[in-house]
């Protein structure tokens, strides 16, 4: 399953202060087709974070339309918002696993209020399984590596067999080594499971791994790359943008 992505004038303001305004988007328009692994970079503030909480429905734009698969995201009350939420797979940085459950335990919590036809643990383990983990289901986070905890994180966020994965800088906390492995393991899910994935990142070696480049400043889509359309030089030339005195 993979949910095709739609975004139309998409605007997003924050009060900063009292005295001022940001915009944290402006205008961004998007068409991002199923089962595609768009990487979204930028400099710090360029609206990268920005842009994937309103698409995973946990802030609101203050304009424009969001379609994914079938839903108007920007349409949605806030209990249909709920379920939308449940239908879409969250990775971050900083992993958020809790750190007195076991890693089983972290995996299958998006999945303890809700009723389901399956065994939740079952389905857990078989995750942790397929991402290298089997054997460290009754790990804590504390007893685990940087890469393992992220893997972790990445299987809770597949637990409800989402069409549309949102990661979000997932290699930022990660060596370089690491960060690689992560990557190809994200490739690799897609391929095994079809979804669409948006990964914001400040890394041009992740971003090139993928199949799509989306470059923001200051809220507006600036670039866009088909990787393979270009040699991996070119590509890294276009993300850092022109050069001192250019």
């Amino acid at each position: 399953m993979s949910f095709d992505l739609t975004l139309e004038l998409v605007s997003k303001r924050y009060l900063r202060d009292r005295a001022s305004i940001v915009q944290a988007l402006d205008e961004v328009s998007l068409n991002v087709p199923p089962a595609q692994v768009v990487a979204i970079t930028g400099p710090s503030g360029s609206g990268k974070s920005t842009l994937l909480h309103v698409v995973g429905g946990m802030d609101r734009p203050d304009a424009g339309t969001i379609r994914v698969g079938i839903q108007d995201v920007t349409s949605l009350s806030r209990k249909q918002l709920a379920a939308y939420r449940r239908t879409i797979g969250f990775v971050f940085q900083r992993f958020h696993l809790l750190p007195v459950l076991t890693a089983l335990e972290n995996v299958a919590t998006p999945l303890m209020p809700l009723h389901t036809t399956f065994d939740k643990f079952s389905r857990a383990g078989e995750l942790l399984a397929a991402l290298g983990l089997g054997g460290k289901e009754e790990a804590i986070p504390s007893e685990l590596s940087g890469g393992e905890q992220q893997r972790v994180a990445i299987a809770r966020a597949l637990i409800n067999d989402p069409g549309l994965v949102l990661a979000d800088e997932p290699t930022g906390n990660l060596d370089s080594e690491t960060s690689v492995q992560i990557m190809q393991l994200l490739l690799d899910l897609r391929q095994q499971r079809g979804m669409t994935i948006m990964i914001a990142t400040h890394d041009p070696m992740i971003a090139t791994r993928c199949d799509r480049i989306v470059s923001l400043s200051d809220g507006r889509v600036t670039d866009e790359i088909i990787v393979q359309s270009f040699e991996a030089e070119e590509v890294l030339k276009r993300i850092a943008g022109p050069g001192p005195g250019s």
